[in-house]
């Protein structure tokens, strides 16, 4: 699976170059390599059509990929992504409820994890919230005016 993984990197290295169809070519010819109903390779597939605008399609194959066990890092990116998919699909309360899920497993991809949320809270119109929730996120990655902006954020929260 290494060397496979190698080569869908390899593609998405090259994506901004290939154009958004040869992507979809190249990592379903990859996925086929694998397994119909592999995690990983339907994620793979997922985040190739979501790059392309094709959110409906990427909608199912996140799905089907995280109904299929996918796991580590790429569950907490396959949440995040679909988030994002379902928020542009004109549904942000349920990408606010995926990310809200998925936030005590986020890890490193916590601040992903807010900032895709921020944007939904936007859409369901809550930016007092949104920018509370960023501002938190932001707050302790600041070398100065951590605490002060930490603050301010609470402030937004409390009169929200």
């Amino acid at each position: 699976m290494n060397d496979w993984q190698h080569r869908v990197d390899a593609v998405w290295e090259q994506a901004s170059a290939l154009g958004d169809d040869e992507v979809i070519k190249r990592i379903d010819a990859l996925a086929a390599e694998r397994p119909a109903d592999e995690p990983v390779a339907l994620f793979e597939r997922a985040g190739a059509r979501d790059s392309a605008g094709l959110e409906a399609q990427a909608e199912l194959l996140y799905r089907s990929a995280l109904a299929g066990g996918l796991s580590g890092p790429q569950r907490v990116q396959a949440y995040v992504q679909l988030a994002s998919t379902i928020r542009n699909l004109g549904r942000p309360l349920e990408a606010i409820a995926l990310l809200d899920e998925i936030e005590p497993d986020a890890g490193e991809l916590r601040d992903a994890v807010v900032a895709f949320r921020a944007l939904a809270l936007v859409d369901a119109g809550d930016a007092r919230r949104a920018a509370s929730d960023t501002l938190t996120a932001l707050a302790p990655h600041l070398p100065r005016y951590g605490v002060s902006l930490a603050a301010y954020a609470a402030e937004l929260a409390a009169s929200a």
